[in-house]
């Protein structure tokens, strides 16, 4: 019986992001394109290493990347970062509730101390 590929486990953005330094790629490249020489160094990891995880994050489509000259680019693609954010976004209610009711409780606070 063959074994399943790793990256099976990583067809979706949640388990592709679930992975720290896939997350670091992703910060890194936020201030723009990079090479994966400098992806690597930045990260303190192997070349082959950092391949590898850019490769995943291409696969369920975080990172783009492109040909110059004798070099491969890599840049975000945060359209792929969508369904990672509706589905936080589901929580945004739950913090602004809590938020009103810490505000709330100070303001409660701020009085008693006022009237007293």
């Amino acid at each position: 019986m063959a074994v399943m590929a790793r990256a099976a486990t990583t067809s979706d953005v949640f388990n592709a992001i679930a992975e720290p330094q896939r997350r670091e790629i992703l910060v890194l490249l936020r201030s723009g394109e990079r090479p994966v020489t400098e992806l690597a160094a930045a990260l303190g990891m192997t070349q082959p290493g950092a391949s590898k995880h850019l490769r995943v994050l291409r696969e369920v489509g975080l990172v783009r990347d492109r040909k110059a000259g004798k070099q491969r680019l890599y840049g975000l693609d945060a359209r792929g970062l969508r369904p990672v954010h509706e589905w936080t976004g589901g929580f945004e209610r739950f913090w602004s509730e809590s938020f009103e009711r810490l505000d709330a409780f100070v303001q409660e606070l701020q009085q008693q101390r006022q009237e007293e």
